[in-house]
């Protein structure tokens, strides 16, 4: 998925770690809970994501499953 202007970007919360690099992430003002997924370049570099780490996401236009981009 590239990111083009039609991308949503939002700010989110790590609340679950689960297998295989998947997360269980609030978006900021606890409207909704989803899953979300290690982008490419930050498993790459092997970044660490944690529960509790604040995260940037970007969000499938189809519904599916977030990417997170970015540990803030």
């Amino acid at each position: 998925m590239v990111r083009t202007k039609d991308t949503e970007e939002k700010l989110g919360t790590v609340t679950e770690s689960l297998p295989n690099a998947l997360f269980r992430v609030i978006l900021e003002g606890g409207e909704e809970e989803m899953l979300a997924y290690l982008a490419g370049k930050m498993r790459l570099h092997r970044i660490r994501v944690l529960v509790g780490d604040r995260v940037s996401l970007v969000l499938d236009p189809y519904g599916g499953r977030a990417r997170i981009v970015r540990r803030l």
